[in-house]
């Protein structure tokens, strides 16, 4: 059976934000941009399912930020389909376990795992520590390899931040930058994956560019920021990016669309 879901990550709602002296995240573009997204959704994808791997907004301060991550999460749900969220470092900086969860109408914690038709998918908080280190604590660890052993579908695995070993030399957020970019625990994290023989893929955001590596066999693929200015500087040009991913038993394909395309395919095998 084929699945079809869709990805956006690193939306930003929030004021336009600098780096290094040059105009990076369009913030301001955000819900414009997400209105847009929705109706591509809605009127030519119509996939089973959005997920949104997270960093909703710019923080602030506790009263701004809950403000525009209710704003982010209201236009999302205008989609014609559930929303899988994911939460991003900068969703809880000042935002508690509570708060999302109550904006996303779900009880629980921040990490969990469900079944879509032929496919078992798990959802990872990973947790940073601002400017210090990204972690997956013991016990997060420890649900992740008790679920995993607990299923025999085909797993897809969603996070923030990436689990991979990719170069960011070239980064315009992370060059030099890796306890802020890339999980302290991700060789235990692709150990697990890995020994679980399900885990056919694994998607996060945070770096803000498209990327793909795959590790021992299983692809992790970032997806860009949809509010990325893809030009050196100002006006700037968002790259009003998401994924559409389309998985068989058999195969996966990926494809980047908006103004900084990329497209994948992998080849699952017997």
């Amino acid at each position: 059976m084929a699945l079809t879901f869709a990805l956006i990550s690193d939306l930003h709602f929030g004021p336009v934000a600098s780096f290094q002296g040059k105009l990076r995240k369009l913030s301001h573009l955000a819900s414009e941009l997400t209105h847009a997204f929705v109706r591509e959704m809605n009127e030519r994808v119509r996939p089973d399912f959005v997920v949104n791997l997270g960093d909703d907004i710019e923080d602030e301060s506790y009263e701004l930020d809950l403000q525009r991550y209710e704003e982010c999460q209201r236009i999302l749900r205008e989609t014609n389909v559930p929303i899988v969220n994911v939460a991003g470092n900068h969703d809880t900086v000042h935002l508690g376990q509570g708060d999302l969860l109550r904006v996303w109408q779900q009880q629980g914690a921040l990490y969990c795992s469900f079944d879509r038709d032929d496919f078992h998918f798990v959802v990872l908080h990973t947790m940073e520590k601002k400017d210090v280190e990204v972690r997956v604590f013991p016990a997060q660890l420890e649900w992740l390899e008790r679920d995993l052993s607990e299923t025999v579908l085909p797993t897809i695995v969603l996070m923030h931040h990436p689990a991979s070993e990719q170069d960011l030399d070239d980064s315009r957020w992370f060059s030099g930058l890796d306890p802020i970019a890339k999980v302290k625990e991700r060789k235990e994290l692709r150990a697990i994956f890995q020994s679980s023989q399900r885990v056919r893929a694994v998607f996060n955001g945070h770096v803000h560019r498209n990327h793909c590596d795959v590790i021992a066999g299983i692809p992790y693929v970032t997806v860009q920021s949809l509010i990325e200015n893809l030009d050196d500087d100002a006006p700037g040009r968002p790259s009003a990016s998401y994924a559409v991913v389309h998985v068989t038993q058999e195969r996966m394909i990926v494809r980047v669309r908006g103004n900084d395309p990329a497209r994948y395919q992998f080849e699952f095998g017997s």
